[in-house]
């Protein structure tokens, strides 16, 4: 497991953030359309403050125990489920996420089911490239998967496959954009630190940043 981000500076966050938004611009995006998630995985609780202070107001997490504990000690910001969500955890993760980012199983519908409520919306994790050791919905499942989601499906998420030009994932991007502009469903999560600028490009409305906003 990684270590802990501790020590944050909400100077230099600020920074990061005003640049990420400035390059949201360039990339002919209006800023207040693309919300920044700091995703906060391996930020020590202690420090979720320093984030709030810099002007962040979306944290994602991806562990439901650290969602708990960390949306408790800040329930001042807006926090998501941006983590693999294990059936057994949707109970715990619901009363606490605005978005789940990553349904994508059958068992996570039936924990849906029993445990949502009218007001719980989710996005759809979409395997767009079809890559055999990640989880997601295949294209072609997509709408029979949603017409089985007993929650709101307000989006689709990726992660495309790993890649050391951002340009390479465009095509993954796009596709994502695709689906959900067919299915008229508004946010498309995709974009993190290593290709946002490109993501966005493709339509992301929300982007999940960590180091870039960090460092």
């Amino acid at each position: 497991m990684a270590e802990l981000i501790r020590g944050l500076d909400a100077g230099v966050v600020r920074a990061n953030l005003e640049r990420v938004r400035e390059e949201i611009a360039d990339a002919g995006r209006d800023p207040g359309e693309v919300e920044v998630l700091a995703a906060v995985k391996y930020v020590a609780l202690e420090e979720i403050g320093v984030l709030a202070e810099a002007g962040l107001t979306v944290v994602g997490e991806n562990r439901a125990q650290d969602l708990e504990a960390k949306a408790h000690a800040h329930p001042e910001l807006t926090w998501d489920f941006i983590g693999h969500l294990q059936s057994r955890k949707v109970k715990q993760v619901l009363p606490h996420a605005r978005y789940v980012h990553s349904v994508a199983t059958d068992s996570v519908l039936r924990q849906l089911e029993r445990h949502a409520t009218p007001q719980t919306e989710v996005l759809v994790e979409v395997n767009v490239a079809g890559e055999a050791d990640k989880s997601g919905i295949a294209p072609d499942e997509l709408d029979a998967f949603i017409a089985r989601c007993p929650a709101r499906v307000v989006g689709l998420m990726t992660m495309p496959p790993l890649a050391e030009d951002p340009e390479d994932s465009r095509r993954w991007f796009a596709a994502l954009a695709q689906l959900a502009g067919e299915r008229g469903l508004r946010h498309l999560s995709m974009g993190t630190s290593q290709d946002y600028r490109v993501a966005v490009q493709e339509g992301a409305t929300i982007v999940r940043l960590g180091t870039t906003l960090y460092r």
